[in-house]
Order: structure tokens, then sequence, then C-alpha cells
């Protein structure tokens, strides 16, 4: 059976802390930018972790 591969979209999305924890980027930051606040874009900067129900299906396709 052929090794597993890893899924270049996710790979190219999501990144994983040393804890395990599953790191995304926040949507909305490409346009429109003019109507959101600084504060608002300043939040959209950050990064974040994403839910426990979802992080089991993106460790799979990060799983090369």
């Amino acid at each position: 059976m052929p090794k597993m591969k890893t899924n270049r979209g996710a790979a190219k999305r999501f990144r994983l802390t040393a804890t395990g924890k599953v790191k995304r980027f926040r949507a909305g930051k490409r346009h429109f930018l003019t109507k959101k606040n600084s504060m608002r874009k300043m939040r959209l900067r950050q990064a974040t972790t994403i839910d426990k129900c979802n992080a089991k299906q993106i460790k799979s396709l990060l799983a090369g």
C-alpha cells in the first residue's frame, strides 16, 4: 500500500502548534477593507485555533 499524501491545500492553510492544536488564519482580510475599522482589521491579522470538532479531520489531511 502506498504512503498517504499530505493534502497540499490544507498544508498551505493550517499549521500544527507544539501542543498539537491546529492553527489557522482568519477570513475576511482580502478585500472590502475600507468599510472595516482598524481594530477589526488588527484582529483579523492574528491567527487562531480550529475548533476541537474540526481538528481531527484537518489533522488527517495534514498527516502525510
